[in-house]
């Protein structure tokens, strides 16, 4: 199986400033990303940026990376960008790995490359259990619900499945969504011409408008671990423990 990891590293963070240029250990964030990418087997790892700081780092410890426009508002459009200008073949098979995720495994980034070559669906994430109740009733924690074939059902912010009586609650039952995604570069292009479902904008999730549109997406649980991504100062500090 043959398939590339896009990295969009956007320079811009309104929580933690300049979050992907963060040392860590003697690295900067984005390498520890780039360098899990890399041990994944991909034919390619690109590290896409809007940021002559962040091209001019990632260059130095190594990296491809291509320049795409400060304009776009989601990752996907960023790996966009970067299929065109590098005339990638439709049917390569693209992981899109978040830059601010230094803990992603190269174990994951392999698994949902072969996930989606082992499926149907137009695209493939991954899930974790949800640790406990505080995590299940977090927004900021995207929650998954998928049937028993690994189609994915619906996300959301909301605690789902919501259990109508109190006492029926089961944490079994409850799963996070891991924001990585693996999918054809053709189909890249196709959703960037789908218009924003009314799901995506109240929820402010992406893959919401996948699922209005009728595509699937294959998803299963993380054979190892994902660790968590960076948004704040208080992950960062988590990170640099976790990785210490």
């Amino acid at each position: 199986m043959d398939f590339s990891v896009i990295i969009p590293a956007r320079y811009a963070s309104t929580r933690l400033q300049t979050k992907l240029l963060q040392d860590i250990h003697g690295k900067p964030l984005i390498q520890h990303t780039y360098e899990n990418a890399k041990k994944s087997g991909a034919a390619s790892v690109i590290v896409a940026t809007d940021d002559k700081r962040i091209e001019k780092v990632a260059n130095d410890f190594g990296a491809t990376t291509c320049m795409t426009s400060e304009s776009h508002t989601s990752g996907t459009a960023r790996i966009a960008e970067v299929l065109e200008t590098l005339s990638i073949d439709d049917e390569q098979i693209i992981v899109n790995v978040q830059g601010d995720e230094p803990m992603l495994g190269a174990e994951v980034i392999k698994q949902v490359a072969q996930n989606l070559a082992n499926s149907k669906m137009k695209m493939s994430t991954l899930c974790e259990n949800v640790i406990d109740k505080a995590q299940y009733l977090d927004s900021n924690c995207v929650k998954v619900v998928f049937d028993k074939f690994g189609k994915a059902l619906y996300f959301s912010r909301s605690p789902i499945p919501a259990f109508r009586d109190e006492a029926d609650f089961n944490i079994a039952l409850c799963f996070k969504h891991i924001g990585i995604y693996a999918y054809r570069s053709g189909f890249v292009k196709q959703y960037l011409t789908m218009h924003s479902s009314n799901y995506e904008q109240v929820e402010k999730l992406e893959q919401l408008t996948v699922l209005s549109e009728g595509f699937d997406i294959h998803i299963s649980k993380a054979c190892v671990p994902t660790g968590f991504g960076v948004d704040t100062a208080e992950d960062l500090a988590k990170v640099r423990e976790a990785l210490q």
